[in-house]
Protein backbone atom coordinates (compact mmCIF):
# COMPACT_ATOMS: atom_id res chain seq x y z
CA UNK A 1 0.00 0.00 0.00
CA UNK A 2 1.44 3.35 -1.10
CA UNK A 3 0.80 5.83 1.74
CA UNK A 4 3.13 8.64 0.67
CA UNK A 5 1.66 12.09 0.10
CA UNK A 6 3.46 13.40 -3.00
CA UNK A 7 4.00 17.08 -2.21
CA UNK A 8 5.67 19.16 -4.94
CA UNK A 9 8.18 22.00 -4.46
CA UNK A 10 6.93 25.60 -4.36
CA UNK A 11 7.90 26.17 -7.98
CA UNK A 12 8.23 23.85 -10.94
CA UNK A 13 6.69 22.18 -13.97
CA UNK A 14 4.32 19.23 -13.79
CA UNK A 15 1.77 17.69 -16.15
CA UNK A 16 2.24 20.40 -18.75
CA UNK A 17 1.80 23.35 -16.35
CA UNK A 18 4.36 25.76 -14.91
CA UNK A 19 3.36 26.76 -11.40
CA UNK A 20 4.62 28.92 -8.52
CA UNK A 21 3.43 29.32 -4.92
CA UNK A 22 4.26 32.69 -3.33
CA UNK A 23 3.74 34.20 0.14
CA UNK A 24 3.62 30.91 2.04
CA UNK A 25 2.39 29.99 4.57
CA UNK A 26 0.17 32.86 5.78
CA UNK A 27 -1.11 34.41 2.54
CA UNK A 28 -0.27 31.91 -0.18
CA UNK A 29 -0.96 32.66 -3.83
CA UNK A 30 -0.76 30.05 -6.62
CA UNK A 31 0.20 31.26 -10.10
CA UNK A 32 -0.20 28.85 -13.02
CA UNK A 33 1.01 29.22 -16.61
CA UNK A 34 -1.57 27.40 -18.70
CA UNK A 35 -0.57 26.36 -22.23
CA UNK A 36 -3.18 26.27 -24.97
CA UNK A 37 -5.48 23.29 -24.53
CA UNK A 38 -4.84 22.91 -20.79
CA UNK A 39 -7.69 23.40 -18.32
CA UNK A 40 -7.75 23.87 -14.55
CA UNK A 41 -10.86 23.30 -12.45
CA UNK A 42 -11.16 25.50 -9.36
CA UNK A 43 -13.57 26.37 -6.59
CA UNK A 44 -15.92 29.25 -7.39
CA UNK A 45 -14.37 32.51 -6.16
CA UNK A 46 -10.79 31.17 -6.14
CA UNK A 47 -9.62 33.33 -9.06
CA UNK A 48 -7.47 36.34 -8.11
CA UNK A 49 -6.42 37.36 -11.62
CA UNK A 50 -5.90 35.96 -15.10
CA UNK A 51 -4.04 37.17 -18.16
CA UNK A 52 -3.26 36.33 -21.75
CA UNK A 53 -6.11 34.50 -23.44
CA UNK A 54 -7.32 32.53 -20.42
CA UNK A 55 -11.04 31.87 -20.68
CA UNK A 56 -13.45 31.14 -17.83
CA UNK A 57 -16.46 28.87 -17.91
CA UNK A 58 -18.66 28.28 -14.84
CA UNK A 59 -21.21 25.50 -14.72
CA UNK A 60 -23.11 23.11 -12.45
CA UNK A 61 -20.85 20.13 -13.11
CA UNK A 62 -22.69 16.85 -12.66
CA UNK A 63 -26.06 18.55 -13.06
CA UNK A 64 -28.38 19.65 -10.28
CA UNK A 65 -27.63 16.66 -8.04
CA UNK A 66 -23.88 17.27 -8.31
CA UNK A 67 -24.42 20.92 -7.34
CA UNK A 68 -26.59 19.89 -4.38
CA UNK A 69 -23.89 17.52 -3.09
CA UNK A 70 -21.17 20.17 -3.40
CA UNK A 71 -23.31 22.76 -1.61
CA UNK A 72 -24.10 20.31 1.20
CA UNK A 73 -20.37 19.70 1.54
CA UNK A 74 -19.61 23.38 2.11
CA UNK A 75 -18.49 24.06 -1.48
CA UNK A 76 -20.02 26.23 -4.19
CA UNK A 77 -22.65 24.59 -6.38
CA UNK A 78 -20.74 25.85 -9.41
CA UNK A 79 -17.35 24.77 -10.74
CA UNK A 80 -15.06 27.23 -12.55
CA UNK A 81 -12.94 26.00 -15.47
CA UNK A 82 -10.01 28.06 -16.73
CA UNK A 83 -8.50 27.25 -20.14
CA UNK A 84 -5.17 28.51 -21.51
CA UNK A 85 -3.10 30.00 -22.91
CA UNK A 86 -2.18 32.52 -20.21
CA UNK A 87 -1.45 33.04 -16.53
CA UNK A 88 -3.92 32.28 -13.75
CA UNK A 89 -3.61 33.29 -10.07
CA UNK A 90 -5.66 31.44 -7.44
CA UNK A 91 -6.06 31.81 -3.67
CA UNK A 92 -8.31 30.33 -0.96
CA UNK A 93 -10.87 32.50 0.90
CA UNK A 94 -9.15 32.23 4.30
CA UNK A 95 -5.57 33.30 5.09
CA UNK A 96 -3.14 30.43 5.03
CA UNK A 97 -1.19 28.01 2.89
CA UNK A 98 -1.48 26.52 -0.59
CA UNK A 99 0.35 23.25 -1.33
CA UNK A 100 0.64 21.47 -4.70
CA UNK A 101 0.20 17.69 -4.51
CA UNK A 102 0.79 15.30 -7.39
CA UNK A 103 -1.55 12.41 -8.13
CA UNK A 104 0.00 9.51 -10.02
CA UNK A 105 -2.79 6.95 -9.70
CA UNK A 106 -3.02 6.72 -5.89
CA UNK A 107 -6.42 8.19 -4.85
CA UNK A 108 -6.49 10.79 -2.08
CA UNK A 109 -9.23 11.72 0.35
CA UNK A 110 -9.55 15.49 0.79
CA UNK A 111 -11.62 17.41 3.33
CA UNK A 112 -13.96 19.67 1.34
CA UNK A 113 -12.54 22.81 2.96
CA UNK A 114 -9.04 21.84 1.80
CA UNK A 115 -9.66 21.63 -1.95
CA UNK A 116 -8.73 24.64 -4.11
CA UNK A 117 -8.11 23.47 -7.68
CA UNK A 118 -6.97 20.58 -9.88
CA UNK A 119 -5.54 20.06 -13.37
CA UNK A 120 -6.68 17.98 -16.32
CA UNK A 121 -6.66 14.27 -15.60
CA UNK A 122 -7.84 14.61 -11.98
CA UNK A 123 -11.36 13.49 -11.11
CA UNK A 124 -12.97 14.98 -8.01
CA UNK A 125 -15.88 13.03 -6.50
CA UNK A 126 -18.03 14.75 -3.88
CA UNK A 127 -19.61 12.85 -1.01
CA UNK A 128 -17.54 9.73 -1.56
CA UNK A 129 -19.42 7.16 0.52
CA UNK A 130 -16.43 4.84 0.69
CA UNK A 131 -14.58 7.20 3.06
CA UNK A 132 -17.15 7.87 5.78
CA UNK A 133 -19.46 10.06 3.71
CA UNK A 134 -18.97 13.15 5.83
CA UNK A 135 -17.64 14.46 9.11
CA UNK A 136 -20.64 15.03 11.37
CA UNK A 137 -18.87 17.84 13.26
CA UNK A 138 -19.27 20.29 10.39
CA UNK A 139 -21.08 18.29 7.67
CA UNK A 140 -18.00 18.67 5.45
CA UNK A 141 -18.11 15.99 2.79
CA UNK A 142 -14.98 14.03 2.08
CA UNK A 143 -13.83 14.39 -1.52
CA UNK A 144 -12.03 11.69 -3.48
CA UNK A 145 -9.35 12.83 -5.91
CA UNK A 146 -8.21 10.22 -8.40
CA UNK A 147 -6.38 10.04 -11.71
CA UNK A 148 -3.15 11.76 -12.74
CA UNK A 149 -2.34 15.45 -12.35
CA UNK A 150 -1.91 18.26 -9.82
CA UNK A 151 -4.21 19.15 -6.92
CA UNK A 152 -3.84 22.46 -5.07
CA UNK A 153 -4.70 22.05 -1.40
CA UNK A 154 -5.47 25.01 0.87
CA UNK A 155 -4.94 25.18 4.62
CA UNK A 156 -6.07 27.72 7.21
CA UNK A 157 -2.79 28.61 8.92
CA UNK A 158 0.19 26.50 7.84
CA UNK A 159 0.20 22.93 6.56
CA UNK A 160 1.73 20.23 8.76
CA UNK A 161 2.93 16.85 7.52
CA UNK A 162 2.54 13.90 9.88
CA UNK A 163 3.91 10.44 9.02
CA UNK A 164 2.68 7.43 11.03
CA UNK A 165 4.72 4.26 11.36
CA UNK A 166 3.02 0.86 10.83
CA UNK A 167 0.67 0.19 13.75
CA UNK A 168 1.04 3.73 15.17
CA UNK A 169 -2.25 5.35 16.17
CA UNK A 170 -2.91 9.08 16.07
CA UNK A 171 -6.00 11.21 16.77
CA UNK A 172 -6.72 14.26 14.61
CA UNK A 173 -9.55 16.76 15.11
CA UNK A 174 -11.57 16.63 11.87
CA UNK A 175 -11.44 20.41 11.54
CA UNK A 176 -7.66 20.14 11.05
CA UNK A 177 -7.65 17.31 8.48
CA UNK A 178 -6.77 18.31 4.92
CA UNK A 179 -5.68 15.20 2.96
CA UNK A 180 -4.64 11.57 3.34
CA UNK A 181 -4.33 8.51 1.06
CA UNK A 182 -7.82 7.16 0.42
CA UNK A 183 -6.89 3.65 1.54
CA UNK A 184 -5.63 4.81 4.97
CA UNK A 185 -7.13 3.02 7.98
CA UNK A 186 -9.13 5.35 10.22
CA UNK A 187 -12.32 5.58 12.21
CA UNK A 188 -14.39 8.51 13.47
CA UNK A 189 -15.26 8.95 17.13
CA UNK A 190 -15.53 11.49 19.95
CA UNK A 191 -12.28 12.94 21.29
CA UNK A 192 -12.98 11.25 24.63
CA UNK A 193 -14.96 8.13 25.39
CA UNK A 194 -16.90 10.33 27.81
CA UNK A 195 -19.41 12.72 26.15
CA UNK A 196 -18.96 15.21 29.01
CA UNK A 197 -15.19 15.26 28.65
CA UNK A 198 -15.45 15.59 24.87
CA UNK A 199 -17.69 18.64 25.22
CA UNK A 200 -15.71 20.33 28.01
CA UNK A 201 -12.36 19.75 26.27
CA UNK A 202 -13.44 21.80 23.27
CA UNK A 203 -12.54 18.96 20.91
CA UNK A 204 -15.28 17.63 18.69
CA UNK A 205 -15.23 14.61 16.43
CA UNK A 206 -11.81 13.10 15.80
CA UNK A 207 -10.39 10.72 13.23
CA UNK A 208 -8.26 7.93 14.70
CA UNK A 209 -5.69 6.85 12.11
CA UNK A 210 -3.63 3.67 12.25
CA UNK A 211 -0.31 3.69 10.41
CA UNK A 212 1.19 3.45 8.01
CA UNK A 213 -0.36 6.77 7.02
CA UNK A 214 0.81 10.08 5.60
CA UNK A 215 -1.38 12.97 6.80
CA UNK A 216 -1.63 16.62 5.80
CA UNK A 217 -3.10 18.82 8.55
CA UNK A 218 -3.88 22.52 8.86
CA UNK A 219 -2.55 24.24 11.98
CA UNK A 220 -5.66 26.39 12.53
CA UNK A 221 -9.41 25.72 12.48
CA UNK A 222 -11.95 28.31 11.28
CA UNK A 223 -14.56 26.89 13.67
CA UNK A 224 -12.27 27.51 16.64
CA UNK A 225 -11.59 31.07 15.42
CA UNK A 226 -15.31 31.75 15.08
CA UNK A 227 -15.88 30.47 18.62
CA UNK A 228 -13.08 32.67 19.98
CA UNK A 229 -14.46 35.78 18.25
CA UNK A 230 -18.10 35.27 19.21
CA UNK A 231 -17.85 36.88 22.71
CA UNK A 232 -16.20 39.94 21.14
CA UNK A 233 -18.91 40.57 18.55
CA UNK A 234 -21.47 43.32 19.24
CA UNK A 235 -24.96 42.13 20.10
CA UNK A 236 -28.17 43.96 19.18
CA UNK A 237 -29.40 46.11 22.04
CA UNK A 238 -32.72 45.06 23.38
CA UNK A 239 -35.57 47.61 23.28
CA UNK A 240 -36.21 48.86 26.56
Amino acid sequence: MDTAVRMLPDQGHAHGIDYRIDFRPTAALATLALPAGHTVRAESGAMVSMGGDVTLDSSMEGGLWGAVKRTAGGRSGFVSRFSGPGDLALAPPAPGDVVPVELTGQPYAIAAHGYLASSDGVEIETGWGGAKSFFASDSAFVLRASGTGIVLLSAFGALAHRVLAPGERHLVDTGHLIAWPADSRYSLRKASRSLFRSVTSGAGLVAEFTGPADLLLQTRDLRALATALTPLLPTPQQDG
